[in-house]
């Protein structure tokens, strides 16, 4: 039977000194309680990717008009089974190295557009990364554009992202009108005697009005305000998570901007495995 850690944090304060790209040293960070669980996804059934919370986003971005998903990635997105499926209660999605419709990798990318979208809340997800040079795994959200809004005036919050040649590091970002991209708000956490590519750790935020709280297992590392954004931007960006609700991105990206291309060293396939994802409200 998997182990399912459920990791609920306390109504508490706590403050720490650090050195944070948009948010003061010395900070001290109230944590919300959310306690009421609105979905919930454990990956239970052999072969079944459930279609009523999950889509699939296919191809390499140039049918969506973003080539490289807007990123210089290289690999083809899929709905094979080779590239995402269910065992053993985990989510796999595997990135491999093969020729398939121009591109010289493929992987998946799961999303609940129009499915699953919710503001504000507790968002987490228990995860396994791949490793290697050229890996980009993620665990993010991206705001509904129904209104015709194109980003990153939607907003992206990068809950977890990690670069496969990097096993101890991940990092928690936000992108909004005035910093994203290369210039978005961003914050990395390095763990001690324990690696993202050989042990499970669960990922999230705690987002309500005018913050988001990030945290990776019971470690509460960074806190993101719109007075960070306005200091961070000299205020020039605009906090847009207030303004609408998100929806929820599992990916393997092969290559790209932040990570650059694999090379000789790295081993395909590779694979993130994913316990289960939750959501809660308050």
């Amino acid at each position: 039977m998997k182990k399912i850690f459920k990791n609920r944090i306390a109504a508490y304060t706590l403050v720490f000194t650090m050195v944070l790209l948009g948010c003061n040293t010395d900070e001290t960070q109230t944590v919300a309680t959310f306690d009421n669980l609105v979905l919930e996804d454990n990956f239970d059934i052999d072969g079944v990717i459930d279609t009523t919370i999950w889509n699939f986003d296919i191809g390499d971005g140039t049918a969506q008009g973003i080539p490289g998903w807007g990123n210089n990635e290289l690999q083809y997105y899929t709905d094979r089974p080779d590239n995402a499926t269910v065992e053993n209660g985990f989510l796999l999605i595997t990135a491999k190295e093969e020729a398939f419709n121009g591109a010289q990798y493929t992987s998946a990318r799961l999303q609940t557009k129009n499915k699953f979208q919710q503001q504000y809340g507790r968002f987490e997800a228990r995860i396994r990364l791949p490793y290697g040079q050229g890996m980009w795994p993620a665990f993010w959200l991206l705001g509904d554009d129904s209104d015709g809004s194109i980003w990153p005036q939607i907003g992206e919050i990068d809950i977890m992202e990690n670069v496969g040649d990097e096993p101890t590091q991940i990092f928690g970002t936000v992108h909004g009108p005035g910093y994203s991209g290369a210039e978005s708000v961003s914050k990395n956490y390095t763990l001690e005697n324990s690696r993202v590519d050989t042990e499970f750790h669960v990922y999230g935020i705690e987002w309500g009005p005018n913050y988001i709280n990030y945290y990776i297992d019971d470690v509460l590392y960074n806190q993101i305000t719109p007075e960070d954004i306005d200091e961070e931007t000299n205020g020039q960006g605009e906090w847009v998570f207030n303004d609408r609700p998100f929806y929820i991105i599992l990916n393997v990206a092969v290559g790209g901007n932040l990570p650059g291309p694999p090379n000789s060293e790295t081993e395909f396939p590779q694979t993130m495995l994913v316990d289960y994802v939750r959501v809660y409200q308050q």
